[in-house]
């Protein structure tokens, strides 16, 4: 009995949205927009985030010593802050070191001749390159490390504070721009999905009241509600299922061709997409058209089909 309410659903849901095709092309069009925002939204947010993890990851902590600093004491501290929570770990950059590094940097902005005007001198400081586990916690072991008094000892300045770098303001940039384009993904998923449920329902109410008479008809002759709604369920789903699909196709063209091209002129940064997470958007796109056809026709029926 089920699978002939199923074929018989199938068929009519296909010759009503032959019959009204225009309709129909209407709410999958939106659907399909909606869906393919959703997805490129999504998949977007996860590059970016990609990118700032990447970005995160690069987040240390700069203790720079004094060139006076006794190296037992600096040993000492190297190991205390290694024991510290959430340090992964506690490199000890030398002046030579520093100054290679610097030379590296700013090699198109005449660092040799810079150098050379110093006579031999190496002004910059050796330090301790402090790696985190959780680059969120980057200030609170900043300041844990400003109030050490063995770090006092061997700071280059006389303020601790000045002997210490991580780029606050950067940082906070930078984990604030993450916060947004979650909230920014969520309000945007939320928005297009209500968007395209309103548009599924109003095709569904059209159908409706397109078929009032034979809706009557079969009330007559003892058709079960579930026998009535069928068709209208199926319509909606078939008509989100087509969205989805054809949403995932052109996302997946898009991606394939436009991500390579921004990687060749991006080279500094990574703008790559895992497989999991592409195919978890896909899917995720898939179900949530469904779903849309699905409510957004179970309540037109509710609302304007009184069986």
């Amino acid at each position: 009995m089920v699978s002939s309410n199923f074929g018989y659903s199938l068929r009519e849901a296909g010759r009503h949205m032959r019959r009204n095709w225009s309709s129909c092309l209407g709410a999958i069009a939106t659907i399909f927009l909606s869906l393919f925002i959703i997805g490129a939204f999504v998949l977007g947010s996860a590059i970016i985030t990609n990118m700032v993890g990447t970005v995160e990851d690069r987040v240390t902590i700069q203790a720079f010593l004094s060139d006076d600093a006794d190296d037992a004491a600096v040993a000492a501290l190297q190991e205390k802050i290694s024991g510290w929570n959430n340090i992964q770990s506690v490199t000890y950059k030398s002046k030579e070191e520093a100054l290679e590094e610097y030379k590296e940097t700013m090699s198109n902005q005449n660092a040799e001749n810079a150098i050379a005007a110093l006579d031999g001198e190496n002004p910059v400081p050796a330090s301790l390159v402090i790696k985190l586990d959780d680059s969120h916690e980057v200030e609170n072991v900043a300041n844990k490390l400003i109030e050490d008094a063995d770090f006092a000892a061997v700071a280059d300045e006389g303020d601790p504070a000045s002997s210490v770098q991580y780029g606050s303001e950067t940082v906070e940039r930078l984990f604030s721009v993450t916060k947004y384009i979650r909230y920014g993904a969520l309000v945007l998923v939320a928005l297009l999905t209500f968007v395209a449920f309103v548009f599924i329902n109003n095709t569904i109410r059209l159908a409706i009241s397109a078929r009032q008479r034979e809706i009557a008809i079969e009330r007559l002759v003892g058709a079960s509600n579930g026998f009535i709604r069928g068709p209208f369920i199926m319509e909606g789903a078939l008509e989100a299922l087509i969205a989805a699909l054809l949403a995932v196709g052109a996302l997946h063209a898009v991606f394939q061709y436009v991500l390579p091209k921004l990687q060749e002129n991006l080279q500094f940064l990574s703008l790559s997409l895992s497989a999991v997470v592409t195919m978890r958007t896909y899917a995720l796109l898939i179900i949530i058209g469904v779903l849309i056809g699905l409510l957004g026709s179970a309540i037109a029926m509710r609302r304007y089909l009184k069986v």
